[in-house]
């Protein structure tokens, strides 16, 4: 059994019998999901479900980075070990943003929770961060893989430190507009790191591999309490968590181009609110029957497990085809 199967399977029992230790402390504490009025009807019943459960997705991130992280380093494996960190500190900061709106929300009451424009800056803070160690740390350099092609393009830095800023901004909009059906966000990034794991294995990018094993075990353990009718619902913490990982292990991989194939439904959620916000704003009225674009499915008559079946097969097939074009 491989190293990366191991970790896999220890994290998805730790991410699970966390699971179990945290989710009745979130019930007793009130922590609990505040449903849109004029959201699908069906959502109602949900009110009061306990959020912020990517606390067990974080806490089980960090637990097995470091264990996996001092293992290494006791293995004469340092480099390794030491490439893990960047990528751990940069999801843990993004986690840390969604935890704080979150508390703000939910335990301070504060309906506003954290300022978007501060939200935003933190993001952009940890990213700039991020692609700062990449370029100049790692000097990892600014190609950029094409898809199909198979071929790097070498991007001027001056273009590419502005692009993978935002990639990893775009990315953590996408999946946190993703999260809004239970087990939704988490089943299609799974598939998504998955993915990305799949490639770093395949091109030997042990730190990839490696982290990626220690999220897919975190966020499937999760996913055993999030899937309908969900126990626990991930917050902003747990989804800016997951577009942090995804981003990260994207642009380390040189394949920031690949979301658009891999994480496609991602990218339709985020354009369906653009679209329907600038439609409405111009006419009054709207495209779709709500947005992002699983609530439109949702009213159109599809069942909550319907949509997530559908979109995650469609995100594996996708993925599939990321694989090939590779």
């Amino acid at each position: 059994m491989g190293f990366e199967t191991v970790i896999l399977i220890i994290t998805f029992i730790l991410s699970i019998i966390l699971g179990t230790i945290i989710i009745p402390i979130l019930k007793k504490l009130k922590v609990g999901q505040i449903e849109r009025d004029d959201g699908p009807q069906s959502h109602l019943k949900k009110q009061g479900t306990p959020t912020m459960g990517g606390i067990i997705i974080i806490i089980t991130m960090i637990i097995m980075t470091t264990c996996v992280d001092i293992y290494l380093a006791c293995n004469n494996q340092n480099e390794i070990a030491a490439k893990l960190i960047p990528i751990l500190l940069l999801t843990i900061g993004f986690g840390l943003i969604g935890f704080i709106d979150d508390f703000k929300k939910l335990v301070l009451k504060n309906t506003e929770g954290l300022k978007p424009i501060y939200k935003m800056l933190g993001l952009l803070v940890i990213s700039v961060g991020y692609v700062i160690y990449l370029v100049y740390v790692l000097q990892i350099g600014t190609d950029t893989y094409i898809p199909f092609l198979k071929q790097m393009i070498p991007m001027p830095l001056f273009v590419y430190i502005p692009f993978a800023i935002i990639v990893i901004l775009a990315t953590t909009n996408a999946i946190n507009l993703t999260d809004g059906i239970d087990g939704l966000s988490s089943s299609i990034s799974a598939i998504i790191i998955t993915c990305l794991t799949i490639i770093g294995i395949l091109s030997q990018t042990q730190e990839i591999a490696i982290f990626g094993s220690i999220m897919i075990g975190a966020v499937l353990g999760f996913l055993m309490f999030n899937l309908h009718p969900a126990k626990v619902f991930m917050g902003d913490t747990g989804s800016l968590l997951l577009g942090g990982v995804i981003s990260a292990m994207v642009l380390y991989l040189k394949m920031p181009l690949l979301l658009l194939i891999i994480a496609l439904i991602p990218v339709l959620e985020t354009l369906s609110v653009i679209i329907q916000v600038a439609y409405f704003k111009k006419t009054g009225n709207r495209i779709f029957k709500m947005a992002p674009l699983h609530h439109h499915f949702e009213l159109s008559g599809w069942k909550e497990s319907r949509v997530v079946i559908i979109f995650s097969l469609v995100t594996l097939i996708l993925c599939i085809i990321g694989l090939i074009s590779v």
